[in-house]
């Protein structure tokens, strides 16, 4: 029971060592930063957590039609490199909107190659008239 009031009683203090931290007179609030530029992250690449999203409208096997939207619409993020890319085609049955997403997703290397060679790509079906598809494309942070 002494035992649970010394605990009680000591939970109010504040964390003596953050204390003594701020109050250090060799840490400086008016620091210049460094000249030198910040080293190169090391480790696993990671990925954004907000998808760039594209709506594409293509009759379905137009794949000249689908390679030019999706190079129009991926212009602005050349150089930068796919992780995943979940693409959700549009039709009345779940696996007619599978397919389309699937011939999408083969569109997607022929559009842009660099960017999307090594990305996973998911067909997922949405409701909806065929021909269209909406994509999610998740990009690496660096």
């Amino acid at each position: 029971m002494l035992l649970v009031l010394a605990l009680v009683s000591m939970g109010d203090r504040g964390d003596p060592l953050a204390a003594r931290a701020a109050t250090d007179p060799t840490t400086s609030a008016d620091a210049t930063p460094s000249s030198e530029p910040s080293p190169t992250p090391t480790g696993p690449r990671s990925v954004a957590r907000k998808p760039v999203r594209i709506h594409l409208t293509a009759a379905p096997g137009d794949n000249q039609r689908m390679v030019q939207q999706l190079r129009a619409s991926t212009a602005t993020y050349r150089g930068r490199e796919a992780a995943f890319v979940l693409t959700f085609g549009q039709a009345s049955e779940p696996g007619e909107g599978q397919a389309y997403a699937r011939e999408v997703n083969e569109a997607l290397r022929k559009a842009r190659p660099d960017m999307f060679t090594d990305a996973r790509t998911r067909d997922f079906w949405a409701g909806g008239s065929s021909g269209a598809a909406d994509l999610e494309i998740y990009f690496y942070t660096r």
